[in-house]
């Protein structure tokens, strides 16, 4: 009997830890990310999403490094939560509508957008 449960424990254990996958860290241009209002606002956002488990914002270089979980969203989705926030990340373009609400400091330089000179 005791060698009934010692299997039955055992497989349970290879089964549990087989389904486990090891989160995955990405980073996503974030082109926009330029002051603490942009890093603010994308980690607040992200940490909501579904299978998101920890978001950094470098506003220096303009990355955002995302850790998700892959059996629950992938990276194209981060991508597009970025996006659908009004942001640009990587290749996928923020969404317009979101875009224009977004403070003039997190707007793109093109559009007059970007952190204030200094003069």
């Amino acid at each position: 009997m005791k060698t009934f449960f010692s299997v039955l424990f055992l497989a349970l254990a290879v089964t549990v830890s087989a389904q486990y996958k090891k989160p995955i860290i990405a980073q996503i241009k974030t082109p926009q990310a330029q002051c603490t209002e942009c890093k603010e606002r994308i980690e607040k956002f992200m940490k909501s999403e579904e299978g998101v488990v920890k978001v950094l914002v470098d506003i220096r270089k303009k990355i955002t490094t995302v850790t998700f979980a892959p059996d629950r969203t992938n990276i194209e989705n981060v991508k597009t939560a970025i996006a659908n926030l009004g942001f640009d990340a990587d290749d996928v373009v923020a969404e317009p509508e979101q875009y224009k609400r977004l403070p003039i400091c997190c707007k793109r330089e093109s559009d007059g957008g970007g952190p204030p000179k200094k003069q």
